[in-house]
């Protein structure tokens, strides 16, 4: 029962969060949209910190499940982008569809990215969380995948920005679109097109690269 109360405190904190900002919000506010009283919260968490501390913990092994179920390989940058390579193409569409609905439809996670996005101007730590969840992190992320298909960083920087700037975009759209589908079909053609793209460029150059070996 504990542990279900403590996850119920979780859930109902970064709601507040995600409505208020983490800055606006007080462990009163926190037990009185519980009907708990400010001594029986403390008995749970020490403080906002630890709750924001559990929700971070949270996040993280949400991260990892969702690898895991959608075979995703789990390693460090150069490691990573070897075994994507080898990674089939449905696969990463897949994963990518997964990776927007864990943003905009899960409920926990669209909390978090909303309470990051209000705080990322007014806290360092959660402007460095906002970093590594939305922004620089999943950037870095995509870039090294992309490195084996170019011939620099800065190329793979540039592929990288060319595939998660309008998904990133997207995350504000769907939150105030009132047919919520559509966005999820703009994605698809965002996704297939930069697929396309890629693929038609990469053999491209391998052909390119064939005729100069040969000559």
């Amino acid at each position: 029962m504990a542990e279900g109360t403590k996850e119920r405190i979780l859930k109902i904190a970064l709601e507040l969060f995600a409505q208020n900002g983490y800055l606006g919000t007080s462990m009163n506010d926190i037990a009185g949209r519980l009907g708990f009283t400010k001594a029986a919260l403390y008995k749970h968490y020490a403080g906002k910190q630890e709750i924001l501390d559990k929700i971070v913990e949270r996040m993280n092994k949400m991260d990892y499940e969702r690898a895991e179920a959608y075979e995703m390989p789990e390693t460090e940058p150069d490691g990573f982008a070897e075994a994507y390579m080898h990674t089939p193409i449905q696969k990463i569409r897949t994963y990518s569809f997964a990776q927007f609905d864990h943003w905009t439809k899960e409920p926990f996670s669209s909390n978090f990215r909303k309470m990051l996005t209000l705080e990322q101007y007014r806290d360092p730590k959660l402007a460095q969380l906002y970093h590594d969840y939305l922004a620089g992190g999943p950037l870095e992320y995509m870039a090294a995948i992309f490195r084996k298909l170019t011939d620099s960083d800065e190329d793979a920087m540039q592929l990288a920005l060319e595939f998660y700037g309008p998904m990133y975009l997207l995350y504000s759209v769907y939150d105030s679109a009132e047919e919520k589908e559509s966005v999820s079909s703009l994605l698809a053609t965002h996704i297939d097109c930069f697929i396309a793209k890629v693929e038609s460029d990469y053999r491209n150059k391998e052909r390119t690269t064939g005729k100069i070996r040969r000559k």
